[in-house]
């Protein structure tokens, strides 16, 4: 079974690179194995020609929700999150993405989980994440690995750590 670790998000944009920077963490912790860790600044249409081939997905992305802590990580299920059709191809939802090509026939991951870390400061072009975000990645960076080493894992619930 093929797998991508993929790490989204800005490295330029404070806390929005966090999925670039946990990737960067388990580069250096996984061993040499069949799992491939990438990062990408990408969205829309775009993230499916990486994610093709593959048939397990572990997504790291910055999130920002309404009430959430900054540094809080959620582990989620493509059933989890919600979809938001956009009409424009190039500022589509990644669920809506996913949904199009896997109904144009792109062999896409069977299996994909979302690991998002809530964010503090993305607003303006920053080098370093937030002491919050900072914390949580280590702490992202192991819980897939756990994922990576649980060879038949049952569906599991929505998960949320928050460090506070």
């Amino acid at each position: 079974m093929s797998t991508i670790v993929l790490g989204l998000g800005n490295p330029y944009q404070g806390d929005d690179s966090a999925g670039p920077r946990v990737a960067r963490t388990l580069r250096d912790l996984l061993p040499s194995t069949s799992v491939i860790v990438e990062e990408a600044s990408i969205g829309g249409l775009d993230i499916l020609e990486v994610l093709s081939g593959y048939d397990k997905a572990i997504i790291i992305d910055a999130i920002d929700t309404e009430k959430g802590t900054p540094g809080t990580i959620y582990r989620l299920e493509m059933d989890d999150i919600a979809i938001n059709y956009n009409v424009s191809s190039h500022e589509m939802d990644f669920i809506t993405a996913i949904e199009l090509g896997r109904k144009i026939g792109l062999s896409l991951p069977l299996s994909i989980t979302i690991f998002a870390i809530e964010t503090g400061q993305t607003a303006y072009p920053q080098k370093e994440c937030t002491p919050p975000i900072s914390a949580a990645i280590p702490l992202c960076a192991d819980m897939i690995i756990r994922e990576l080493q649980t060879k038949h894992r049952q569906t599991a619930p929505a998960a949320i750590i928050n460090l506070e």
